[in-house]
């Protein structure tokens, strides 16, 4: 873009303010920023932060991303971190009505992020908090080694999707003090388990108080939350102890506490991995939505636009780009954006049997879009809005192999809304939980796989147990389902065995 295009998109930007609080939508303050390719694919390479420690995996994945745009088989339009304020960061080899387009876009995208339940206990400051943590990594690659410090991180992010996202799993927090049941946490840590930078999920007086408190607040008052564990000398605030008979979902946060092996060090890269995964999950378990969402009024807010009849055309080729269907894969962002039209549409116009059963008046499709953005999540967005005409419309089916042949296996509208809710349950990740940490009173950690239908990939649970048993430092099993018959895995910290239980 040059010097006109970047003063007309400015103007174009104040013209979207007005436009979208004019609908509505209520986000923080915005910065925009426009960068190069490479500046964008190294922070999409960091999952869209400006900032974070130094890994292998974030070179490959900066390398593929990289070929695929230089290749014309991909490309990042624009990337926008949940913070306050929020902050944009847009291509600058796109057009100025893609440029535009995305505007209108992360807009819509900020509001979610302000508004939505599952955001309202990450903290702002990310940016600020990751950059603090990266330059503590670094001081440990040259006090301890590079290559330690990788081999641990390979470890931690391994699984780093094994934590306990909920209000309840959020409010465990790390105790200073070395007796915790023979580990503990290290002394040095406040009660985040952090040595310097700030917490990114610290209770706040923003974050503290909100509308959905009474509902969060239910474990607690009914006296059946995980906090009153604490009593029970478990030595952290709901941190359930090696060998407690109630299982804990949080595995990172288990081993953080009772780890026998791991160091202060460690404990705090492991600390830092758990927290910056609570900061992203909110967005895993609302792709369908946020996405949707932004389509939906990056459509209407552009329509608002003058644009010339070549501006149109660009416009129209870039949107349809975004929402082009696949036969392998769900589109979010046209799956997202069908749903909340059909949202408006039916809660518009109410049949006159919506009218008598639920008591629906006509014209309250916007009203129902916003409480549905502020209240849901994927799986029960999908569960309660993705109708039979979407299904069909959308030609939605299920497919596997068979054979040698992949062939579509299901096309039942309510086992195909089924299957995509399962498939948005725990962010798509397995629900695994430590049901014993004295496993045969020698100290070993006994996993179990709450196993719901879907089998865990076996070479890919072969290929991460050696990393839990690093972590653990003793004998890890992991206990599922395949065939149809219950299994053991062990890996001793040599080899891996299974056995049919």
């Amino acid at each position: 873009m040059n010097a006109a295009e970047t003063r007309e998109l400015e103007a174009s930007i104040e013209q979207m303010y007005e436009v979208a609080r004019g609908f509505g939508l209520n986000f923080y303050t915005m910065r925009f920023e426009l960068v190069p390719a490479d500046v964008l694919y190294t922070f999409g390479a960091y999952a869209g932060m400006p900032t974070r420690f130094s890994h292998w995996s974030f070179g490959k994945s900066y390398h593929r991303m990289k070929l695929d745009y230089d290749f014309g088989l991909s490309r990042i339009y624009e990337l926008v971190i949940n913070s306050d304020p929020c902050y944009a960061f847009l291509l600058d080899s796109n057009s100025l009505v893609q440029n535009k387009l995305v505007s209108a876009h992360v807009l819509a995208h900020c509001d979610f992020f302000k508004n939505n339940a599952l955001f309202a206990f990450t903290q702002r400051n990310v940016v600020d908090s990751m950059a603090a943590s990266a330059e503590r990594f670094r001081g440990y690659e040259l006090e301890h080694g590079r290559m330690a410090v990788e081999e641990f991180l390979d470890a931690a992010l391994a699984i780093q999707e094994h934590i306990d996202p909920s209000r309840t799993g959020r409010r465990k927090l790390l105790a200073d003090t070395r007796d915790m049941d023979g580990y503990g946490a290290v002394s040095g840590f406040d009660t985040r388990g952090r040595k310097v930078a700030p917490s990114l999920h610290g209770t706040s007086a923003s974050s503290s108080v909100g509308p959905y408190d009474d509902l969060f607040d239910l474990d607690r008052r009914l006296g059946g939350s995980h906090d009153a564990g604490a009593a029970k000398g478990a030595g952290a605030p709901g941190v359930e102890p090696p060998g407690s008979a109630r299982m804990e979902k949080d595995l990172l946060l288990f081993l953080i506490h009772h780890s026998p092996v791991m160091t202060e060090w460690q404990r705090d890269i492991l600390t830092v991995i758990r927290e910056e995964m609570l900061y992203f999950w909110p967005q895993i378990e609302t792709k369908i939505m946020n996405e949707g969402w932004a389509t939906y009024w990056h459509l209407r807010i552009m329509r608002e636009l003058e644009l010339t009849d070549a501006e149109s055309l660009d416009f129209a080729q870039t949107h349809s780009g975004v929402v082009l269907p696949s036969r392998t894969s769900i589109n979010p962002y046209l799956i997202g954006v069908k749903m909340w039209e059909d949202i408006e549409r039916r809660y518009d116009n109410p049949t006159e049997e919506e009218r008598k059963r639920c008591g629906r008046a006509p014209g309250q499709g916007r009203a129902q879009m916003f409480e549905v953005r502020e209240t849901d999540s994927d799986s029960s967005f999908v569960r309660n809005y993705l109708t039979r005409d979407l299904v069909e419309e959308l030609d939605l089916y299920l497919y596997q192999k068979v054979g040698n042949e992949w062939r579509v296996v299901e096309q039942d509208w309510e086992k195909v809304r089924d299957k995509i809710c399962a498939s948005r349950v725990n962010g798509g990740y397995p629900v695994l939980y430590v049901k014993d940490g004295d496993y045969l009173s020698a100290g070993e950690l006994y996993l179990w796989h709450s196993y719901e239908g879907m089998e865990l990939d076996a070479k890919y649970t072969e290929k991460t147990l050696p990393h839990v048993q690093r972590l653990w430092g003793r004998t890890v099993h992991l206990e599922t389902v395949l065939e149809g018959r219950p299994v053991l895995f062990t890996h001793d910290g040599k080899k891996i065995t299974r056995k049919f239980l």
